[in-house]
């Protein structure tokens, strides 16, 4: 039986690692289409990991089987699981990996990863994607049904969602992701307003600097100065035309960004 089941690790390429998860997987079912969304995370990184997690999932085919190991906690009292949502599986650590995708389509079952038939002989205590998350994953690729994997869970979010601006006068985020292009990406989702205005009617302020609003591609913007537009993940970025926003302004993940609405009789700064 062919599964997409997808990869995101903290691993990197150089070690062995993503090769024996791969390995694991591919001897439960042989059949499994692996795609690797990233293995690049920050090491223990967990909120970069599911925000990356987040932004991809949704676009693959119902059925695909997610297994995500960022796992600073390993070995420890933190608990594995398996979940269901309406279209997509997960397997990994229970310490928030998830909770990006489950804002956005929360689970409808969760189980403990408990059963012993379901992981390799005597796993070890520092390597759970290999002997504990990717068994699991790739007897659920076969059509296992997910409560043979243990029992229920009662799954708590942990890390902050999403922030929406929506009628409120400002909202205070903060960046939780810089891509390799040195776009500052927000926790802030701005719905798109009629008539694709976007954020002309808003200002916006990276830290103590207030920022230019009005480009709604890169393209647009003026080169050099850092400006604010809705990215590809539907969430506020600062960015730079042709160049990185985190080196023009400085700024990473931490930083604060405010969004609030203009005064009566103010202008676009664009």
């Amino acid at each position: 039986m062919q599964r997409i089941v997808t990869l995101l690790t903290d691993f990197g390429t150089r070690d062995h690692y993503v090769a024996a998860v791969k390995a694991v997987l591919l001897s439960v079912n042989p059949s499994i289409q692996l795609v690797d969304i990233t293995h690049e995370i920050r090491p223990q990184n967990i909120l970069e990991g599911a925000f990356v997690l987040g932004s991809a999932f949704k676009h693959f085919p119902e059925g695909t089987i997610h297994l995500a190991v960022v796992d600073p906690g390993v070995g420890g009292k933190r608990q594995g699981l398996a979940a269901a949502t309406e279209r997509h599986l997960f397997v990994g650590p229970d310490n928030g990996l998830f909770d990006w995708a489950f804002s956005l389509e929360p689970p409808r079952q969760v189980v403990a990863l408990e059963n012993p038939d379901y992981r390799l002989p005597q796993p070890s205590a520092v390597f759970h994607g290999r002997d504990i998350f990717a068994p699991a994953a790739g007897h659920l690729s076969t059509g296992l049904a997910l409560e043979k994997l243990g029992p229920p869970l009662d799954y708590q979010m942990r890390l902050p969602g999403r922030l929406v601006f929506q009628g409120q006068k400002e909202l205070q985020g903060e960046i939780i992701y810089v891509d390799r292009f040195g776009n500052l990406i927000s926790n802030i989702e701005i719905p798109l307003a009629p008539g694709g205005r976007h954020l002309q009617d808003l200002q916006v302020y990276l830290g103590r600097e207030q920022v230019l609003v009005g480009p709604t591609t890169y393209e647009e913007g003026p080169p050099l100065r850092p400006f604010a537009l809705i990215g590809s993940s539907s969430l506020l970025e600062v960015s730079v035309r042709n160049g990185s926003a985190r080196e023009v302004t400085g700024c990473s993940v931490g930083t604060s960004i405010l969004v609030s609405r203009q005064t009566h009789g103010e202008k676009s700064s664009y």
